[in-house]
């Protein structure tokens, strides 16, 4: 075998610094560190050019927790939010510590604090009261209390939707649409969702107390500040208001400023549902979506700009712009529509003419899943289809289970169908047939549902038990009510692996029993020689596994059938009675047989 001997180049070591990787590896080194620092700069007085360092810092933690929880897809990609949230949290209290203590002690805590105080609100405190009273109201009432929330109502719904949950992984499980490592992963993925939400119900409660505790320490630091500076510093009573109250109003806003970055980002990470795409690339595809809703907009605020009385350039202009963005989207979706619609126009290469070979046209398909026009997506794997992976499945799970090797099953489009209808065909003849909702999920009762649901009344097509047709939007609160909610492929698959174990009694041909006899005859050639052909016809085997897959046993340990086989051939064949000694006619009493050979039949 030849090989390359060419000099290969060399690979690029990407990996991160040798010091960072060092650090990384003794994380929970440097976090044990981290908080026991945090817990020192609550006794021992620190430098002001350090404490300079340290708000920043804060300040930059801060806005990181934000941007990551913009950027995750689900809730559960960053579920250590919750301890870093303690973790801050403690961080920024130990910070007011600091500066409470050099504000009171030396009336000066750096240049951070006095640039907030003075160049933030301009050096006027009554100014900075105010400012500061508004974001803790902000934060404490508005964003606190709403992610505190959403928090608890999530953590609640839950755990209330995990036994539905769990029931839907066992019945996926069960029909062979996923296997074991995938049914674990996806159990451990929904005990970490519960895990994660209940813990966060807990750690919006840190958010509020740190919004409190801002509160005491500012009153505390002013009250302080103005007795120090009366009684020990002897200032007036105005001189003292205006030079603690700054240097603690600048104090309040460096520390609460981090605190409402952080109280959002708790908000939008508890808000989000799971998607593929960052939180700024659903709403940018949401909104721009349509644009007829922007062109509504764009011409109230033009109407609105020829109003007496109402600045005319604000909203002029800003109408003008979302004017063109409308119309932008409408300039792209018309050219995608005409490109799909040329794509769909060319038409198709025609063979070169000739004599027609129809011998082609007489083969018929062993098993045969048709689908509607609408149905299509589901078999495209670039659209996210994957009822063919599931069809795979059903083959190897109807072998593994019932020993029967199923014919590939073809899957087709059919428009003689409903767009919505799907039909499934044994050898060209229709045996069951459904139709489903395209962009919906089945949601039927598990006999724990709690409260109805709003959908569409129909009949699950496999069992003909009532279920309801619903929306994407209304599958979390159908689980939380105890449903057991199947998405398209799922209630596709599962009818057609009923149908398959309703027939597979039909299914079985004798060439397919000839190929599960020739497997046995590779290990055990005596025992397949000595009933076929002189005790048994290939057709009389066919009959037994027959009977056997109609009454639902497996037939994929063919040894203790084959066996028990040949001991009832021989007692009947030796018996005068049965009027053929060689044994060719007793298929008429062995299609009777089901399980009375060795016990492992079943």
């Amino acid at each position: 075998m030849a090989t390359d001997a060419s000099p290969k180049p060399a690979v690029k070591d990407v990996s991160a610094p040798r010091g960072l990787d060092r650090l990384l590896k003794q994380s929970d080194v440097v976090l044990a560190v981290i908080l026991v620092t945090v817990v020192i700069m609550m006794i021992i007085p620190i430098p002001k050019q350090l404490l300079d360092v340290l708000l920043v810092t804060n300040i930059t933690a801060s806005l990181s927790v934000l941007l990551i929880a913009l950027y995750v897809t689900e809730p559960l990609e960053f579920n250590t939010f919750p301890s870093l949230l303690l973790i801050l949290t403690l961080y920024r209290l130990s910070l007011n510590i600091t500066t409470a203590r050099l504000v009171l002690l030396h009336a000066d805590a750096g240049s951070v604090v006095k640039a907030f105080g003075s160049f933030v609100v301009g050096g006027n405190y009554v100014v900075g009261i105010i400012v500061f009273i508004l974001l803790v109201v902000i934060q404490f009432v508005v964003i606190t209390n709403g992610a505190g929330r959403i928090s608890e109502v999530a953590a609640r719904f839950t755990l209330d939707a995990m036994p539905g949950k769990q029931m839907a992984i066992d019945a996926d499980l069960n029909t062979g649409l996923i296997k074991d490592d995938e049914a674990r992963d996806r159990r451990r993925k929904i005990q970490r969702e519960a895990d994660f939400y209940g813990t966060m119900d807990g750690a919006s409660k840190f958010v509020r107390g740190d919004a409190v505790a801002g509160l005491v320490i500012t009153a505390v630091n002013i009250v302080g500040g103005i007795i120090i500076g009366v009684l020990q510093h002897h200032m007036t009573i105005a001189q003292s208001a205006s030079t603690y109250t700054i240097l603690t109003i600048g104090d309040g806003l460096v520390s609460q400023i981090p605190a409402l970055l952080i109280s959002t980002g708790t908000g939008i990470l508890v808000s989000r549902a799971a998607s593929d795409e960052n939180l700024g690339s659903q709403i940018s595809t949401q909104i721009l979506a349509n644009p007829r809703p922007l062109t509504i907009v764009a011409a109230m605020l033009i109407g609105l700009s020829l109003v007496p009385g109402l600045p005319m350039p604000p909203f002029l202009g800003v109408g003008a712009i979302v004017g063109g963005v409308a119309y932008a989207i409408h300039q792209g979706q018309r050219k995608a529509a005409s490109k799909a619609k040329q794509a769909a126009d060319v038409p198709a290469a025609e063979p070169p003419k000739g004599p027609e070979n129809v011998m082609g046209l007489l083969k018929v398909d062993p098993m045969q899943l048709e689908i509607g026009y609408r149905l299509i997506p589901l078999v495209d794997a670039t659209q996210g289809g994957d009822l063919l992976e599931r069809v795979t499945m059903i083959r190897r799970q109807v072998a593994l289970k019932f020993g029967l090797v199923l014919p590939p099953i073809r899957v087709r489009d059919n428009l003689q169908l409903k767009p919505k209808e799907y039909r499934i065909n044994l050898r060209g003849v229709e045996i069951a047939k459904g139709e489903v909702q395209m962009d919906h999920y089945l949601a039927m009762n598990s006999g724990m549902a709690s409260d109805q649901i709003d959908g569409i009344p129909t009949t699950e097509p496999v069992f003909g038990l009532p279920a309801y047709w619903i929306s994407e939007t209304d599958k979390e609160r159908a689980e939380m009510l105890g449903y057991t909610v199947f998405d398209i492929s799922s209630v596709i698959a599962t009818h057609l692996m009923e149908v398959i174990k309703a027939h597979s009694a039909e299914i079985l041909t004798r060439s397919d029993t000839q190929s599960l006899l020739d497997n046995v005859k590779q290990d055990n050639d005596a025992l397949v020689s000595a009933i076929v052909p002189d005790l048994l016809h290939v057709s009389d085997i066919q009959k037994v596994l027959q009977n056997l897959l109609r009454d639902q046993v497996s037939i994929r340990d063919l040894i203790p059938i084959l066996e028990a086989l040949e001991v009832n051939s021989r007692r009947y064949s030796n018996n005068p009675t049965s009027g053929n000694p060689e044994g060719h006619q007793v298929s008429h009493t062995l299609v009777g047989f089901r399980n009375k050979g060795p016990g492992s039949v079943d």
